[in-house]
């Protein structure tokens, strides 16, 4: 696969809509910019971990070992729909967008939200299963555009989380968002629900 290719299918993939930018959308209009800015970076410490299995090999194996797999699935699944009910019922919760500083422990949370949201998405393993099995070559040990590419994903996913959650709390949008504050916590917390259930059944 051309490396042109590649680049612009991980452009779609980290784009469209999914799980990550629900929770990226629901922390950003909750908890403001710099929230959701620690949760996009903790989406994109997540690649870091997915990098290294698909590099590694693991990911072939997690993918072979139906128990493993179904594990991780449940797992993911499990923890989308906790984000979501959680959502769900905070959607009443006072706005924090003003505030510049965040607890320490607070910054910490949405870190792991980020990380945990997208490490334990095995559809985010597979993607990686798939397209790392076109960079690395088997035939050789210099798999230097698998870094290249691996460093792109990391870089593509902060980015465009990060423009996300700059977007979702900027002035001209915030007061819209403030007008439709309750029902959007709502969409985003039935979306995650919806995207964790879908997960869990899928076969």
């Amino acid at each position: 696969m051309e490396v042109f290719s590649l680049a612009i299918l991980g452009i779609l993939i980290v784009i469209s809509p999914g799980a990550d930018f629900v929770l990226v959308l629901k922390t950003s209009i909750n908890d403001g910019r710099k929230a959701g800015i620690l949760t996009a970076l903790g989406l994109s410490l997540a690649i870091c971990v997915h990098i290294s299995y698909s590099m590694f090999g693991i990911s072939y194996l997690i993918s072979q070992n139906e128990f493993l797999y179904n594990m991780i699935r449940y797992a993911g699944a499990g923890y989308l729909i906790y984000l979501g009910v959680k959502g769900i019922y905070s959607a009443n919760s006072p706005l924090n967008t003003t505030s510049t500083e965040q607890p320490k422990n607070k910054n910490w949370q949405y870190l792991a939200q980020g990380f945990l949201c997208n490490v334990l998405n095995p559809k985010t393993m597979l993607f990686f299963l798939s397209v790392f099995s076109q960079v690395i070559s088997p035939d050789s040990n210099d798999n230097t555009y698998a870094f290249i590419y691996g460093a792109y994903m990391i870089a593509l996913h902060g980015i465009w989380f990060a423009i996300v959650a700059i977007l979702f709390t900027s002035a001209a949008l915030q007061t819209r968002l403030l007008r439709v504050r309750k029902r959007l916590n709502q969409l985003c917390g039935v979306g995650l629900v919806s995207f964790g259930a879908l997960l869990a059944l899928k076969s």
